[in-house]
């Protein structure tokens, strides 16, 4: 039986993957530090397991762990596992910026949510309010075997699947291509915009449009954007809307700021991520 150590266990995501994987066909070891994880835990039966036994029993290590940790937590662990384990990280910003450390003998795989998807095809009403998946919505995943035999792709998205729990697809992609898509395109640039979309509604309702008028008005356009955008329809602007964009552009955007998706960029991004700093990038 593979033997699963979960690192933060008690924490936001790892409570979540620990529930995932408590019936699952693997054996599950759990760390937490902190008395209120481990309380939480022991609400549904789980007990923490000391780390030097996880370190020497686990096959795989998931780092359930706020970003600026997993190279602090990966030093002190990976030293300790045994020849041919694996260690899962969640997010692709900790070893893209290379704060993983240097042991050719164990696997590093790295996954990623997708996220439920828009337009949502979920027709429950507790799925359509899942916003970030691993309840009760459906969701994609992306994986990347960063380091290790070939062979261990198949055991990374086996446990990835049951992490995300219940997943669609599983794309399998490069570290690098994953940090390009979270922090550069979802963070850097969907995050930042949408931001912005949010400020402009706060400042029409200064400008005296009810609140509620405003919010239903944006989300329905934002909707009918997203569906000719992406190609859920067949529609598309108005040549009014178009010439509206274009003159837009000229003001709202920066010509150069398709930057942020640079690699040099990107990498320096994950960095400040990993330190916990804002304004990674130049």
């Amino acid at each position: 039986m593979t033997t699963v150590a979960l690192f933060g266990a008690g924490g936001k995501i790892g409570y979540r993957i620990a529930q995932h994987l408590r019936d699952s066909e693997y054996r599950l070891l759990c760390l937490e530090v902190s008395q209120a994880g481990k309380e939480a835990l022991a609400q549904i039966g789980l007990a923490v397991t000391p780390q030097e036994q996880a370190l020497r029993e686990a096959d795989v290590a998931i780092l359930a762990v706020p970003d600026a940790l997993i190279g602090v937590i990966a030093r002190q662990i990976v030293p300790a596992m045994k020849r041919g384990a694996m260690v899962m990280c969640l997010d692709a910003a900790a070893p893209y910026a290379g704060e993983l450390p240097k042991r050719e003998d164990i696997s590093y795989f790295v996954v990623h949510p997708c996220h439920p998807p828009i337009p949502s095809e979920e027709t429950d009403p507790e799925a359509r309010k899942d916003l970030f998946g691993g309840d009760k919505a459906r969701q994609h995943i992306v994986c990347a075997l960063m380091q290790g035999p070939e062979s261990d792709y198949a055991l990374g998205e086996a446990v990835a699947r049951l992490v995300f729990a219940p997943v669609m697809k599983a794309h399998r992609i490069t570290v690098e291509q994953m940090a390009l898509l979270e922090p550069a395109l979802a963070e850097t640039v969907a995050a930042t915009c949408i931001v912005a979309i949010r400020e402009a509604m706060d400042e029409v309702i200064r400008l005296g449009v009810p609140a509620v008028v405003a919010r239903d008005f944006i989300l329905g356009h934002i909707n009918v954007d997203i569906g000719i955008l992406f190609g859920f329809t067949d529609a598309e602007f108005s040549d009014g809307c178009k010439l509206t964009i274009e003159r837009a552009r000229k003001t709202m955007l920066q010509p150069d700021w398709k930057r942020a998706l640079e690699p040099a960029n990107v990498l320096q991004e994950a960095a400040a991520i990993t330190r916990g700093l804002a304004g990674g990038r130049g």
